[in-house]
């Protein structure tokens, strides 16, 4: 599943310090208020926590932080972000500025910094470092040469067509396999291409007007590139109808379509003879895992039928969009305009060096994460994280062992599973080797491409030989959590636990088990139970282990969630998909419980001392608000409602509060309050 794992783009805070390590222990002095509580000045006192609770919870910060022009979204995510784009941005500069020794640590990241940094260059040097991608566009001429240019794109993460790469195989995960799976669509998901919404209709017209303006940028009148972006739309609104929708891809199973290279030829893609495009890359695999045959058969059928020029602006848009914010200012505007504008409503381009960060940690994410870890997160930190990680472990066996709808027999394996969980914490023990990728002045779009073809060698590179579960798909520095089932693993860089500005004294047990033993570790945990993490066994393989009895017990109560969640309207017209985002609700929904019963054991919980006039558990519910205290612009919500797999910030401290009678009790949420569920509504899983 790695090569086709996306970025979580929520923004959320984890907030962790040195006083974590007292957690468990109750030493923290929680009978002493500090002087200003961080946690209750966050409250807006005006709204009832029976009302709105995420509001109630985080309202007054949110008043006091509007999002800034530069900014689709901001919350205190984005604080800790700032805290990572400084440190990072010093190591960077501190590299630029020595004589570092060719293809070093420090060579790399200076000469990556410096390039980037230089916009005269890139406004100089134009459209130079696609001439031959563009070239070799403009040379086509029969159906094969569109493939043969599709593929060879591919290593530059030119995302045409479909989307290919090697993986665990997920019936063998012991076995690095081939995967296939749809893609080539230049807005996010497919429902972009169909939803009536008003707001999701004007994104369609705006997207043919960028790939227009695209166009004159590449040389194109006025009209004839208008022309061209809406033949290119056809073809993608064409592709897109192929596709399976953003719920239809969370079924394991029926996204896992094993067959050998020549029957996916033969039985769905003639045009393609996968063995000689494979062998192309050194790759002879007996098997490919095709995840949605049908998009392929219709994709097929799409290349034959349509006209080579249309194909040919198809593979130039993805082209130069992919490679867009590497060039002049005029294609970097133009990129932003449409991504950053329409689709996330920022007013304005973030600063120039925070984007260039992110690419750098696109293409050297472990180069700077060693750099990152050695400064900024001892060794005894990541010993404090992975005891919280042992304290959530015990909580959920006990809870396992008193679920009453489960039998013995998959009780049995579900506390195998749980006691097999591999935690990562803080940084990988063996660092990823990156001295086969050269990075020089030539340019910056050059560099990028470098780093995209090395990342794709180096995915190709893991066929054929065992599995490497010590490896890492997140950089320590990334502000991020993953589960992975194929590892049955839970993955938490050194960066989900920074402080976002708060002294360490000032973190009470409470908050550390709302904020990070529910919202991260908690979370990520449950994952391996969720309506897909269920479905892989404990060495990570997707196979049958519950009972028929079990797994309907689970299906049914899985049903209310998504039920749930199908009934909230962020936006007029458009609902949260509660079947696509099933998966982090229950994850939500399970990490409050973790948390909640890991936290009752400690000290603090016990004494019952109030500090900033809340209790225990009112301040464990807020510490939970805490993690997504965000804000977004409408269009960046519209987007994520569309295409995201979690549901927006808001309604994931709506959704499982409502669902845990603790909550309730300590709030007084009354019947006929917006937060309350009857008794028999509430989800009741874990």
């Amino acid at each position: 599943m790695a090569p086709f794992m996306t970025r979580l783009a929520f923004l959320r805070a984890t907030l962790l310090s040195a006083a974590l390590a007292l957690a468990s222990t109750g030493a923290m002095a929680a009978d002493v208020t500090p002087p200003k509580d961080f946690l209750a000045s966050h409250i807006d006192t005006s709204v009832d926590p029976g009302v709105d609770f995420f509001q109630y919870a985080n309202g007054a910060w949110l008043k006091a932080h509007p999002i800034p022009a530069s900014e689709a979204a901001w919350g205190i995510g984005n604080e800790v972000d700032d805290e990572l784009y400084a440190r990072l941005r010093g190591i960077s500069e501190a590299a630029a500025k020595r004589k570092a020794a060719p293809g070093s640590d420090q060579q790399k990241i200076g000469d990556f910094w410096v390039t980037a940094m230089d916009v005269a260059k890139a406004d100089r040097l134009g459209l130079q470092p696609l001439h031959s991608g563009l070239a070799r566009i403009d040379a086509i001429a029969s159906p094969a040469g569109v493939l043969d240019t599709v593929f060879a794109l591919k290593p530059i993460r030119v995302g045409a067509l479909f989307r290919i790469g090697v993986a665990q195989d997920d019936k063998d995960s012991a076995t690095m396999a081939v995967q296939i799976h749809q893609g080539g669509l230049g807005l996010p998901e497919r429902d972009f291409y169909f939803n009536p919404e008003a707001g999701v209709a004007k994104i369609r017209a705006a997207y043919v007007e960028h790939m227009a303006r695209t166009f004159v940028l590449l040389g194109r009148d006025p009209a004839a590139a208008k022309a061209a972006a809406t033949r290119v739309m056809a073809f993608e609104t064409a592709l897109a109808k192929a596709s399976r929708k953003l719920e239809d891809l969370r079924d394991p199973e029926k996204n896992y379509n094993r067959m050998a290279p020549a029957v996916f030829t033969a039985k769905y893609t003639p045009s393609i003879d996968w063995n000689a495009r494979l062998a192309a890359w050194g790759l002879h695999p007996s098997y490919v895992i095709v995840g949605q045959p049908e998009f392929f058969a219709a994709e097929d059928r799409l290349l034959r039928q349509t006209p080579l020029p249309v194909l040919r602006d198809y593979l130039r848009y993805h082209l130069v969009d992919t490679y867009a914010p590497f060039l002049s200012t005029a294609f970097d505007r133009e990129h932003f305009d449409f991504h950053g504008r329409v689709m996330s409503g920022q007013q304005e381009q973030r600063p120039r060096w925070k984007r260039v960060i992110d690419e750098e940690n696109d293409a050297l994410g472990m180069v700077l994460g060693r750099i990152f870890v050695k400064d900024y997160f001892p060794a005894a930190s990541k010993q404090r994280y992975a005891a919280m990680v042992e304290a959530i472990r015990s909580t959920f066996h006990d809870r396992i062992g008193r679920v009453d709808w489960m039998s013995p027999a998959t009780r049995a394996k579900a506390l195998a599973k749980l006691a097999a969980v591999t935690p990562k914490v803080g940084y990988p023990d063996k660092w990823k080797d990156y001295s086969a990728l050269v990075i020089g002045r030539d340019s910056y779009a050059a560099n990028g491409m470098a780093a995209n073809r090395w990342l794709f060698q180096d995915n190709l590179s893991k066929f054929g030989k065992p599995v490497d579960r010590t490896e890492w798909d997140m950089t320590p520095q990334t502000y991020n959590a993953y589960y992975n089932p194929s590892n049955n693993e839970i993955v938490l860089p050194a960066a989900i636990f920074m402080v976002p500005g708060v002294p360490d004294d000032q973190v009470d047990d409470a908050v550390a088990y709302g904020y990070v033993a529910a919202s991260t570790i908690g979370h990520e945990i449950t994952h391996g139970f969720d309506d897909q993490g269920r479905q892989y066994d404990a060495q990570g393989n997707l196979s049958s282990w519950w009972t028929p009895q079990d797994a309907a017990c689970f299906n049914t109560a899985a049903q209310k969630m998504v039920e749930q969640f199908d009934g909230y309207e962020p936006l007029p017209g458009l609902h949260i998909n509660g079947k696509a985002s099933l998966g982090e609700n229950i994850a939500d929904y399970g990490g409050v419980l973790l948390g909640l019963e890991a936290f009752e054991k400690t000290a603090q919980y016990r004494k019952g001392v109030k500090i900033g006039g809340l209790t225990p558990t009112q301040r464990y519910f807020l510490g939970y608000a805490l993690g997504w205290m965000t804000q977004q612009r409408q269009q960046q919500l519209r987007q994520r409602l569309l295409s995201d797999v979690h549901a927006p910030a808001k309604w994931r401290v709506l959704g499982p509060m409502s669902n845990i009678p603790e909550f309730y009790q300590a709030f007084g949420v009354k019947q006929g309050q917006p937060m309350w569920r009857a008794p028999g509504d509430r989800v009741r899983i874990w």
